[in-house]
């Protein structure tokens, strides 16, 4: 019963940062009729699991408040259908104006995306390159996550038998869900598109997919490496 209360409550929080925008912890606690103690450790709670944020706010002499609001993968908890409209456009531009066209426009649209990546990225080093870009993609609704990967298997010519394991700088890239999964499986040429789009945001790295969402697969996965 406890925890369907809780369930209970942090729905009614979560609906009310969607109608309000943002909030303090005691309006909310005024606001759902429940104490300051409870809505602070549920504001914890959300927080932790990534569907909330706060930013401080000083108003006068006092000291700066907690003002919330819901992050995007909040956002994404209410019923939309966003991406079936976006499904919808595409097949409509591709009757309308042919494939060919929208294969340009897509692609256009990637590399406008991979700009704006590496403006945000900077000159870092690749490590501190994909911490970012991993944060990026959190804030856009992926569960991003990235690692080292000290040794990977390199190939020196075409035949299989001269590829060895060696110490180079790598990293996987993975993404356990896919925030444009049903515009993917229609359209599986964008994840074409996006493979390349993080190539062009490492120009200093080979990307390579290990593991794909369309595919079956429960993520989709990146070797990072290098050149």
């Amino acid at each position: 019963m406890e925890t369907t209360q809780q369930s209970s409550t942090k729905k009614e929080i979560l609906q009310h940062l969607m109608k309000g925008t943002q909030s303090t912890a005691l309006e909310l606690a005024e606001s759902l009729e429940i104490s300051p103690q409870a809505i602070r450790r549920h504001l914890k709670d959300l927080q932790g699991e990534g569907l909330i944020t706060y930013k401080l706010a000083t108003t006068g002499m006092g000291r700066p408040q907690h003002i919330y609001e819901l992050t995007t993968q909040g956002r994404n908890c209410f019923p939309h259908s966003y991406d079936q409209f976006a499904v919808s456009f595409l097949d409509t531009f591709a009757e309308t104006m042919g494939y060919d066209q929208l294969s340009q426009v897509l692609h256009k649209q990637w590399q406008r995306k991979a700009m704006h990546y590496r403006q945000l990225l900077g000159t870092g080093s690749v490590q501190e390159r994909m911490a970012h870009l991993v944060e990026l993609r959190k804030a856009e609704g992926y569960m991003a996550e990235w690692y080292p990967n000290e040794q990977v298997e390199t190939k020196k010519s075409k035949s299989k038998s001269d590829s060895t394991l060696e110490n180079v700088e790598g990293y996987i890239l993975v993404e356990h869900n896919c925030a444009i999964s049903n515009v993917a499986e229609s359209f599986p040429s964008i994840c074409n598109l996006e493979l390349e789009m993080f190539a062009a945001v490492l120009p200093d790295c080979t990307v390579e997919r290990t593991h794909w969402i369309v595919n079956g697969e429960h993520r989709c996965g990146y070797l990072i490496t290098r050149k």
